[in-house]
């Protein structure tokens, strides 16, 4: 099992650390460097100072936004950062949400699925460089009865393969990952639910397209916090869960209170979205279990956060993203190399 981390947002106030822990990663040998976009900083920037300033680690986009980008601008910056970095990009794809897609930039939030569907297609053919052309619901290239013609990608990517994942949660949208992806990006994953909440239905997709797990990457991320106190240092992500679980999308359309609700929490879904959507954002991270929070992020001793390593591999994660918590950067530098001593005391390094 290999190890990435994840520096989230960039403008979240930890910029100039999120540099110098990308640059510790790739020092102690982590397999990937993930950034994040949502209505802030956007992904592309970020990696590619990300990657000017390391060596060996991959960097990848968790997420750039299905609605910010058409598939073939998608597809220039991903050739372009592959070359660039010298072969170390990953595109991580994702729909994003209703209110963002919708209400940020202009884009209706309807048939999901097939949107990502088409999209990877053309994001395919764009890289690898055949003549463009695209016939399908919601794209149509070149456009008829104009000017346009089919136009081949005059950057060279490094690679002929970039690797791509999608952000998924949903069963739906999990199995049709596993049919057209590379790997899967996933978030609040517990090992005692990831066989049926995620695998199961990218196996599905797998097997669908006539492929095994064999070479698809299972890549969930989990925050890490090193310490004695586990319910102290679980009370931490309080905040962060309830915003999910609690606000994250609309009463009816929040993929993370669903996800919630799979693994077993209806009830106390139900009440952190109350909570949460009626303005009281400390009641709804109050509400938040605390098995919840342990089960899907590490925390504890070198030793706990090794076992628990140990059922991620077991429930069939191959990538391992961490997101290093701590309130100063020698914290989160010292989780971060928490992180490899678990990984070898789990003999899995």
């Amino acid at each position: 099992m290999r190890l990435g981390i994840n520096l989230g947002y960039w403008g979240a106030g930890m910029d100039g650390d999120n540099l110098a822990v990308a640059k510790e990663a790739d020092r102690l040998g982590y397999d990937v460097c993930w950034a994040a976009e949502a209505y802030g900083s956007d992904a592309p920037t970020v990696l590619t100072w990300v990657a000017a300033q390391t060596e060996r680690i991959d960097v990848g986009s968790a997420i750039m936004q299905i609605p910010a980008r058409q598939p073939a601008m998608t597809a220039m910056t991903a050739a372009t950062l592959d070359s660039l970095s010298d072969g170390r990009f990953r595109l991580g794809l994702g729909v994003s949400g209703p209110q963002v897609s919708e209400g940020w930039y202009g884009v209706k939030f309807d048939k999901p699925l097939a949107r990502t569907r088409e999209y990877v297609e053309i994001v395919r053919r764009a890289m690898s460089r055949e003549r463009l052309s695209f016939e399908g619901e919601h794209w149509t290239l070149p456009l008829p009865d104009g000017p346009g013609k089919p136009i081949k990608l005059t950057v060279h990517p490094k690679r002929e393969h970039i690797p791509l994942y999608i952000a998924a949660i949903g069963p739906k949208n999990l199995e049709q990952t596993g049919e057209i992806a590379d790997g899967a990006l996933l978030i609040f994953p517990s090992a005692d639910h990831l066989e049926e909440t995620a695998i199961r239905h990218l196996r599905a997709g797998r097997e669908k397209a006539g492929k095994t797990m064999e070479g698809f990457d299972v890549c969930p991320t989990l925050p890490l916090a090193i310490g004695d106190d586990v319910n102290g240092l679980a009370d931490m992500f309080r905040p962060y869960t309830a915003l999910y679980v609690g606000g994250m999308g609309s009463r009816k359309q929040n993929f993370y209170n669903q996800l919630a609700q799979r693994m077993g929490y209806e009830k106390e879904a139900a009440e952190i979205q109350d909570k949460y959507l009626s303005g009281d954002k400390q009641g709804a991270a109050a509400a938040v279990p605390h098995q919840l929070i342990d089960s899907t992020a590490l925390l504890g001793s070198v030793e706990r956060i090794a076992e628990r390593m140990q059922a991620y591999n077991e429930a069939g994660v191959t990538t391992l993203t961490l997101a290093p918590a701590g309130f100063t950067l020698d914290e989160r530098i010292t989780a971060l190399r928490a992180g490899t001593e678990a990984l070898e005391r789990a003999g899995l390094a």
